[in-house]
């Protein structure tokens, strides 16, 4: 799967931070996944925890050229071909499962799971994946738990993900074994309810000039 790997890392395009969404009214999809992109960040990832998760994608993926639309919280297989077949252009776990490594072999569509443990890593390698999401972030010992990973596994690249916020980003970025963070603060829930979609911008506009 190594080469679905370079797969992602080219759909992210050097994107700092990825906007995780909690997508509450189907309706939100579309306007905020073109305020985001207009804001540099084009490749955003739908959680799978509202009901209307699916449909946002289904919607973002056909009407928004310009978004890179992936699906979060993915915890079988079953989802993950839900979630490929409403359009998902890369998958995201909060872990990794024997099923999920196999729906993901017989997929065309990336897959970026979690992996915390030394044991996860090691798994995770052993398919061919050398870039994955550290969850929760800031919980599983944060910033000095990453350090302390780029040594013994050289070559693993993460997307922290959990606790990250525009304050700390820059410090998760600054670390070598850091490709991008994922965070929700650039999509507050408040905003999106007001439809805010100017501040939602606005947001990501300063998000996506983060560097280490």
């Amino acid at each position: 799967m190594a080469n679905k790997t370079e797969k992602l890392l080219a759909l992210l395009k050097g994107q700092p931070v990825i906007p995780v969404l909690k997508i509450a009214d189907v309706a939100d999809a579309v306007p905020l996944a073109r305020a985001l992109a207009r804001g540099g960040l084009p490749m955003i990832e739908v959680t799978l925890r509202t009901p209307d998760a699916i449909e946002a994608i289904r919607r973002i993926a056909r009407e928004v050229e310009e978004a890179v639309v992936g699906a979060g919280t993915i915890l079988n297989a079953g989802q993950f071909e839900q979630a490929a077949q409403a359009g998902s252009r890369f998958i995201v776990s909060p872990g990794a499962t024997s099923q999920l490594f196999a729906a993901a072999r017989g997929s065309e569509v990336p897959l970026l799971p979690g992996a915390i443990t030394p044991a996860e890593i090691m798994t995770a390698a052993e398919e061919g994946l050398d870039f994955l999401k550290f969850f929760p972030a800031e919980q599983a010992g944060g910033i000095a738990f990453l350090k302390s990973l780029a040594s013994p596994f050289a070559g693993i690249r993460f997307c922290p993900t959990g606790g990250v916020t525009s304050g700390n980003a820059p410090d998760y970025l600054g670390l070598p074994n850091v490709v991008c963070v994922g965070g929700s603060w650039v999509a507050p829930d408040e905003m999106v309810k007001a439809q805010q979609w100017d501040k939602i911008e606005a947001l990501a506009r300063e998000a996506a000039a983060l560097a280490g």
